[in-house]
């Protein structure tokens, strides 16, 4: 990745990412993966099951914009029943089951969206005793967004909590700031360490080069502030998974290039030098190399899954293997047959120096 490439092109956006993509169903060697990892649960409540409302309404923020939600009602009976299993589902994302702590709890709101590739429903979760609330999400099980969130776990700073059930995927809500809310409210604050946040986003961008997470433009990530030791920290997390290796164009895994994220950018070309930009790269591969070497066996196991799936047209594999061969130098991508090999190959290219060092470091510690 260069950001000397974006200086010189700002706000360069060649190709959009696919408006729908196809939906991918989780074959029986991903499922039992899933199994295998405690992924696949026996789940009360299916998504086919929350499809069955009777009418909804447009869902506004707190200045009355349109948030592309809209809040779904259900019969009596109907709702009675979701009721139920919508707070059980939510005790095994939190207590592994244990119904003892439900009794105050209650499903305060389900919110649909028809925007989104996987058509989630958002489950607000009300304490009634002092009305604090969360949110869970259930969707259409994707296979593609069931590799990026196994991805994510494994070779990110970020652990995922999230289930499967034959066609029903929950997933747990991921807290932060949406990065095209942040950009717009708070960029400028004067409490902001823009240093830090300039590294985190180029820490991020290669993260997603890298494992070859698509589509990451400004609302398809958040930004987690923690206060520090006279300052702040940021982590910038991703909440959408369904464009994981499924585009043709190497700029779509960058989020460097999208210019709904150009505010990002221009913070990170100001704030940093080359120098310190090839820095906070090596850091981040170095971080993703001693996760591989911790989790080598499931990871592989994923991906020797991976590479025989089915996860994008093959016109879009042949662009991504052509041009990655061309970025790397690397004529074994020209090889690959699926987004799977080309995942497995860009891991091994990108972060083999990395590897090496830290398998002397585990060395080292084993002696």
């Amino acid at each position: 990745m260069d950001f000397i490439e974006i200086a010189q092109n700002p706000g360069k956006d060649p190709e959009k990412p696919s408006r729908r993509k196809a939906i991918y169903q989780i074959n029986d060697q991903l499922r039992g993966y899933l199994k295998t990892h405690g992924r696949e649960v026996k789940l009360p409540v299916m998504y086919r099951d929350l499809l069955r409302f009777t009418y909804s309404v447009p869902l506004k923020d707190k200045n009355g914009k349109d948030t592309h939600w809209e809040t779904v009602l259900y019969d009596t009976p109907q709702w009675e029943f979701l009721r139920e299993g919508l707070v059980t589902i939510y005790a095994i994302l939190k207590t592994e089951g244990d119904l003892s702590y439900t009794k105050h709890l209650d499903v305060a709101r389900v919110d649909f969206c028809s925007f989104g590739n996987s058509q989630p429903f958002r489950i607000r979760i009300v304490n009634k005793y002092n009305d604090n609330y969360d949110h869970y999400y259930i969707k259409i099980a994707d296979a593609s967004r069931v590799y990026g969130l196994e991805l994510e776990h494994i070779l990110s700073p970020n652990r995922i909590t999230y289930f499967t059930y034959y066609q029903t995927l929950v997933e747990e809500h991921i807290p932060g700031i949406p990065g095209d809310s942040f950009i717009e409210n708070m960029m400028d604050q004067p409490f902001n360490n823009r240093i830090r946040l300039a590294k985190e986003f180029v820490k991020f961008n290669e993260r997603c080069f890298v494992r070859l997470l698509g589509d990451m433009r400004s609302y398809n990530f958040v930004i987690d502030i923690t206060p520090d030791i006279e300052d702040y920290q940021y982590r910038i997390r991703s909440i959408d998974f369904d464009q994981q290796s499924y585009e043709g164009r190497k700029s779509l895994y960058l989020p460097q290039f999208f210019k709904e994220n150009k505010a990002f950018v221009d913070l990170s070309l100001k704030h940093l030098n080359k120098d310190s930009i090839e820095q906070y790269q090596t850091e981040e591969r170095t971080m993703m190399a001693l996760r591989v070497a911790s989790s080598r066996f499931r990871l592989m196991d994923l991906l020797n899954i991976m590479v025989k799936d089915e996860l994008s047209p093959p016109e879009k594999v042949a662009s991504l293997r052509k041009e990655l061969a061309e970025y790397h130098h690397q004529p074994l991508f020209l090889k690959c047959q699926s987004m799977g090999q080309i995942v497995k190959l860009q891991l091994k290219q990108t972060l083999r120096k990395n590897l090496l060092l830290a398998q002397k470091i585990m060395s080292k510690s084993a002696d």
